[in-house]
């Protein structure tokens, strides 16, 4: 039976995936509240990469990058590097709505790099589509 912090997890995934701002918004602080109240560092780790898409989205630059780079911190410590490679994936994402392409190009190269070691094709191919549009 899934809880209600595992549900939250799948709806702000789910929602950061196709850059959904409203329910990431609506979703992210009750995940954040139930993960915080558990010591949940995988979910933690998980908000972080949330507020960062949130921060994106909104044009709040800064704020993704710190939010990122924290929950790249907590995914490393976790030794999950498929999340890793999300959370590189998402700095690429970031990098590029500043415009910063070689930053871009960059972090999507090494979220690739974690795809690759862990065979995660479908991941793989999002990355490759992403430094073709930037190419």
């Amino acid at each position: 039976m899934a809880h209600d912090h595992d549900m939250y997890m799948m709806l702000v995934e789910s929602a950061r995936e196709i850059e959904d701002l409203f329910t990431l918004e609506k979703y992210t602080p009750l995940l954040e509240e139930l993960a915080e109240r558990d010591g949940h560092q995988l979910y933690l780790a998980i908000v972080k990469r949330a507020w960062g898409a949130v921060h994106r989205l909104r044009g709040e630059f800064e704020d993704s990058e710190n939010c990122l780079q924290e929950a790249m911190n907590l995914f490393t410590k976790l030794d999950t590097r498929w999340q890793c490679g999300r959370t590189k994936l998402e700095l690429g994402k970031s990098a590029q709505s500043r415009g910063e392409i070689s930053a871009a190009s960059k972090a999507f190269a090494e979220g690739l790099k974690y795809f690759e070691e862990l065979g995660a094709k479908p991941d793989q191919g999002r990355v490759l589509r992403a430094l073709e549009l930037i190419s």
